[in-house]
């Protein structure tokens, strides 16, 4: 997976420019380099030995010259705010075709595997490379199951909490509160280098780690929504599905040989199929630059449930539904229309950062919720959500910015099901601790061993200056610039 870097190289204005490179000539200082093109990208380590010397020898800005806090002869850098064009690893696990909107699982599309396969057997996939012979699955599910028991502590931990607690907070902090069990797990504690070996001794210390936070995520996530309801917590069944447990949990209520509903349990498991990986999304990324330190996987995927608590990653799905309360009725989807082009308005479950035309999906998902409403009776707020697509689709404001529907208006189905909103983000990080774990695993094992994430910054701030006593100090004024006025109660 890991490739050397290869930096440019310089070379004279005559010489012959070789198939797959890009060609650069610094108008600074009128050299010529050639930086070498794979896989139709280029290192960033290669445009850095591109450097020139300071053009002024000011210390403050200037339009023609260069600052000392611009490090001109240390090499160029490559501004890139959000990550919109950079690659920062290579990976085999998940490729998302934005453009024609495909979505492919280690080459198998996300349609087949919906149809044919289960979230746990796609789980496999991610994070070992290939689909499981039969007896390879059963151990596999055998031991994500097995591992779904949580010590008994754990009830006191989350009797902490209070009543109204958000529940994305309460599984953020137990997936932390979790690696506290397994200093075994803990490279700080064990050796920075336990899982990064690679051997047969790491890969089963590793393996024995993702078949903890596969199985107690449905737990946690679980005991997250009764101690909201004040109910007492159930011991996962067995002999159930891993979405069938996770329901059981959820659900239970003391009534002899209870089962979930097998239509819901199976529209829930393609949901987390669909929800188990998306390539370096913000929680991914948050996952491996957490991990790249080093840090136990725990600690790394509780990060990774704090970044997806944000409203523009996990909470999108039940700020859909908000919005669609906030609309109301399919006659009211003209008027919002308006009020979001006029940008009064915010239109959530339409767009997405990677797909150019329509999210995969999405189609999976319509289908489904098909199936669910046969069971639970379709949800009042469908009309009015399908009045919006229909509405936005024969839109050129939206059509023009590519703003097709996306996977978030799966918030409808788990309105169906009972699931209360805010604890959708919740449904999703349940089976997105796979995709999370199938990163981290590959960044831990790649060639070259893992280097620490460490990003460079382009300084505009101040140039250097002297202290100045407190007495001799100007006030700066400006409602960023200082500190803002707070009331206090009694």
């Amino acid at each position: 997976m890991g490739k050397p870097e290869s930096p440019s190289t310089q070379v004279p204005a005559q010489a012959p420019v070789p198939k797959g490179s890009l060609t650069i000539r610094d108008n600074r200082t009128g050299k010529v380099y050639n930086v070498p093109i794979t896989n139709n990208s280029i290192q960033a380590t290669a445009i850095k030995s591109i450097s020139a010397p300071y053009q002024s020898g000011s210390s403050s800005a200037s339009e023609e010259g260069d600052r000392p806090e611009d490090e001109t002869p240390r090499g160029l850098r490559v501004a890139d705010r959000g990550f919109l064009n950079t690659a920062v690893l290579r990976s085999e696990i998940t490729y998302i075709d934005g453009d024609n909107g495909g979505w492919f699982v280690r080459g198998y599309p996300i349609e087949q595997l919906a149809i044919h396969s289960s979230h746990l057997e796609t789980a496999y996939l991610l994070i070992y490379g290939s689909l499981p012979t039969k007896t390879q699955f059963d151990v596999w599910q055998k031991e994500v199951m097995h591992h779904s028991v949580v010590h008994a502590d754990a009830e006191q931990f989350f009797r902490s909490f209070r009543y109204d607690a958000h529940p994305m907070a309460i599984l953020t902090s137990a997936f932390a509160y979790l690696g506290s069990y397994y200093s075994e797990a803990n490279p700080s504690l064990q050796g920075q280098n336990i899982f990064t070996k690679g051997d047969k001794r790491s890969l089963a210390l590793m393996d024995k780690q993702i078949y903890r936070l596969i199985g107690k995520a449905t737990t946690l996530a679980a005991m997250a929504y009764r101690v909201r309801q004040g109910r007492q917590f159930v011991t996962p069944p067995t002999g159930l599905s891993y979405a069938g447990s996770f329901l059981y949990q959820m659900d239970h209520l003391g009534e002899e040989k209870y089962r979930p509903n097998p239509v819901l349990e199976r529209a829930l498991d393609v949901l987390f199929l669909l929800h188990a990986d998306h390539e370096l999304n913000a929680s991914a990324t948050t996952v491996l630059q957490t991990g790249s330190s080093l840090v136990d996987p725990y600690s790394a995927i509780a990060a990774g449930c704090a970044s997806l608590y944000g409203p523009l990653h996990g909470g999108a799905n039940e700020a859909v539904i908000r919005m669609l309360i906030s609309i109301g009725k399919p006659e009211n989807v003209p008027a919002f229309i308006e009020a979001v082009k006029k940008r009064e308005k915010v239109l959530s479950g339409f767009g997405h950062r990677v797909y150019k035309t329509s999210d995969p999906r999405s189609f999976i998902v319509r289908k489904t919720a098909d199936e669910v409403f046969k069971v639970t009776g379709k949800d009042e707020l469908l009309e009015t959500a399908m009045a919006l697509h229909e509405a936005a689709m024969k839109d050129e404001y939206f059509v023009s910015r590519k703003l097709a529907p996306n996977v978030d208006f799966c918030g409808l189905i788990y309105r169906a099901m009972g699931f209360p909103l805010d604890f959708f983000p919740v449904l999703f990080v349940v089976p997105r601790v796979v995709g999370w774990l199938a990163h981290w695993r590959q960044m831990m094992l790649q060639d070259g061993g893992v280097k620490i994430w460490r990003p460079r910054q382009i300084y505009v701030g101040a140039g250097k200056r002297d202290y100045v006593q407190l007495a001799e100090r100007v006030p700066v004024e400006g409602d960023r610039r200082v500190p803002s006025a707070v009331e206090h109660s009694g």
